[in-house]
């Protein structure tokens, strides 16, 4: 299955990433950019989006990183380091590289910025490689 191929097919079942309003900008094997705004509803009692939302969008780009090999993968352990506070309105940008990959793990850094370019959180993903193609 080729890469455009599969990202549709992840796309198409994955309700969290159409509710986040994901678009994707790039996408190549082990590589991976997209980009979405942040709403009213993502907002914390502090008014900041939640920490959920950078990480949901951080995973989601990990997601289809790795899966752009064809090989169907899941993530194992993934962390996140919030470096900056998140607002209504903020368009934020994930960029997925990919640091390692073996026949069983991969594993992704994905950071995310804000429309002016400023680092708002940096993700790590450690991922299981099934060996099952697309």
């Amino acid at each position: 299955m080729e890469n455009k191929d599969i990202l549709n097919k992840m796309m198409e079942g994955d309700e969290l990433s159409k509710w986040l309003g994901i678009s994707i900008l790039d996408y190549t094997k082990g590589h991976c950019k997209i980009q979405m705004t942040v709403r009213k509803e993502m907002v914390n009692g502090f008014q900041v989006a939640h920490g959920g939302i950078t990480y949901s969008l951080a995973d989601s780009c990990l997601a289809f990183s790795i899966n752009g090999h064809g090989i169907k993968s899941m993530s194992i352990e993934t962390s996140i380091s919030h470096i900056k506070p998140v607002h209504v309105g903020d368009v934020l940008t994930a960029q997925a590289n990919q640091i390692s990959l073996s026949n069983k793990i991969g594993i992704h850094s994905v950071d995310v910025t804000n429309q002016d370019g400023v680092l708002v959180a940096q993700f790590k993903g450690t991922c299981y490689r099934s060996g099952k193609e697309w």
